[in-house]
């Protein structure tokens, strides 16, 4: 199958996961939403290695998949993962304290250089032990109760997503 006809096949699918933009934006903001959309795509043929080649094929390798999907959905302007980390950053500093700051710096670097697996729920308990010298105790002495550290990971990702005028 050439490019373009992956491409059409992916656009042609694609309204049955999500009506519009503003739809893919709320799916993909929410890690657990965002994970069912990526399985439910996989299921569909679409898969990691699949939408890493349209990554490829649209020269966008340093974009999020929100952009890949949102340019082949809607022919929308790619962004980096530097650039919506970056437009996160300030809602970051408006939203949470000094600690907290510092631990979600250090989930967009991740972000930054290994892409969005790394906002995966299942990803928090692997970076909170990376950040904090393998030692949970720290990080909720840092940052709070296990229930508030997973609000403040899953809550931040909007700010990625978030429609910047």
């Amino acid at each position: 199958m050439s490019a373009q006809q992956f491409m059409e096949l992916l656009f042609g699918k694609l309204p049955e996961f999500f009506k519009d933009e503003a739809e893919l934006r709320e799916i993909w903001s929410v890690p657990g939403t965002r994970s069912r959309l990526l399985a439910g795509l996989a299921e569909n043929g679409f898969g990691a290695e699949q939408m890493a080649e349209m990554q490829r094929i649209i020269d966008a390798e340093d974009s999020d998949l929100f952009d890949v999907l949102s340019y082949v959905a809607y022919a929308a302007p790619t962004k980096t993962r530097v650039e919506r980390a970056t437009q996160a950053k300030l809602d970051i500093c408006l939203s949470f304290n000094a600690k907290q700051q510092a631990f979600l710096d250090f989930v967009l670097a991740h972000y930054i250089t290994e892409g969005v697996r790394e906002l995966d729920q299942d990803k928090l308990t692997p970076l909170l032990r990376l950040k904090y010298n393998n030692s949970i105790a720290d990080a909720i002495a840092e940052l709070g109760r296990p229930e508030q550290i997973g609000a403040m990971f899953a809550g931040f990702q909007q700010f990625l997503y978030k429609i910047v005028a």
